[in-house]
């Protein structure tokens, strides 16, 4: 693998969860014998990896300049080859609304939703959101991961204060229809063709507050996995986990987030991670092991599909 830089930390409002994924993806690698550095990029100049002859990165980075297509990019620039999609599907997976957008234009399944622009954020126009969606509904930054800023609004009277919130961490607001039923994810190892699906997780959080605490400072959240899904619902799921993946062009790891609705059992996507938690609550390093996967196996397999968008320009005359 050569020299291999993990990049963890960051400057994004994920930088603790993304300390202790990179903290992880760090002992692991090193435990099998890579040559592995940590590399935190709000610390240093992402100049001084090419300077210090690192080979390829692991990214551990979650949130915005991690995940966004921000760091995929530079290291573009630098040529150096790292774990996860690349530019443009890193960037249009950290937007949620963007997202949606591609899934509807492939067909796939995805809550009804309202985007409040900066500009768009009038009382009255709040007010008008439910109309639309109907309550419970949920509002949340579209840039934004991890469920910071998400609000599930019960009535009218909560959406000022919901939109004020999500708009703390983002410009624009995303209202989405709220899907009563089980919450899944599902992670995908892979690129293209070869891209599959590993099984799937049922959420249950207490009182379904599946949120930031509860994601990674609690032990309250149980998940289930197998699902304890019917086998064509699980397949189903899967099937659906791959093709949002592929329509965004994701590439060597990613999970989708679903909630499938109680009372026809229809699977909606909810988003697209490009860089997934790693840290102990983390979901696919729990679906890897039902697979038969160790963790220290799951970050050699990622680090292995390291890329590059471009290729390099061949010379004149070669």
């Amino acid at each position: 693998m050569g020299k291999v830089a993990v990049l963890f930390g960051g400057r994004s409002a994920e930088r603790e969860v993304s300390l202790m994924s990179g903290t992880g993806v760090l002992q692991a690698l090193r435990s099998l014998g890579v040559d592995a550095h940590a590399f935190d990029p709000a610390e240093r100049e992402l100049a001084e990896l090419r300077h210090e002859g690192f080979d390829r990165c692991f990214i551990a980075l979650h949130g915005r300049h991690g995940e966004d297509g921000t760091v995929q990019g530079a290291l573009e620039l630098l040529g150096i080859p790292y774990t996860g999609s690349g530019v443009m599907a890193s960037s249009v997976a950290m937007d949620k609304t963007m997202t949606k957008r591609v899934w509807l234009a492939e067909g796939l399944p995805t809550p009804r939703h309202v985007l409040l622009q900066a500009d768009g954020q009038a009382r009255e126009r709040v007010r008008e959101v439910p109309d639309t969606l109907g309550l419970p509904l949920i509002v949340k930054p579209p840039h934004e991961g991890s469920s910071i800023g998400v609000t599930k609004v019960q009535g009218y009277s909560q959406m000022q204060a919901a939109v004020q919130l999500a708009a703390r961490y983002d410009p624009e607001v995303l209202c989405e229809e709220f899907i009563d039923g089980d919450e899944l994810t599902c992670a995908v190892l892979g690129t293209g063709a070869d891209a599959v699906a590993l099984p799937v997780i049922r959420i249950a959080a207490p009182e379904g507050a599946y949120d930031y605490q509860n994601k990674y400072f609690t032990d309250d959240v149980k998940y289930h996995c197998p699902a304890g899904l019917p086998d064509a619902l699980e397949a189903q799921v899967r099937q659906l986990a791959i093709a949002a993946y592929r329509s965004l062009g994701c590439r060597g790891w990613g999970r989708a987030d679903f909630m499938v609705r109680a009372r026809d059992h229809q699977p909606f996507l909810l988003e697209m991670n490009t860089s997934p938690g790693m840290t102990g609550h983390s979901l696919v390093p729990m679906a890897a092991r039902a697979a038969g996967l160790s963790y220290e196996q799951l970050c050699l397999r990622i680090l292995a599909q390291a890329a590059l968008d471009t290729r390099p320009v061949p010379k004149e005359g070669a």
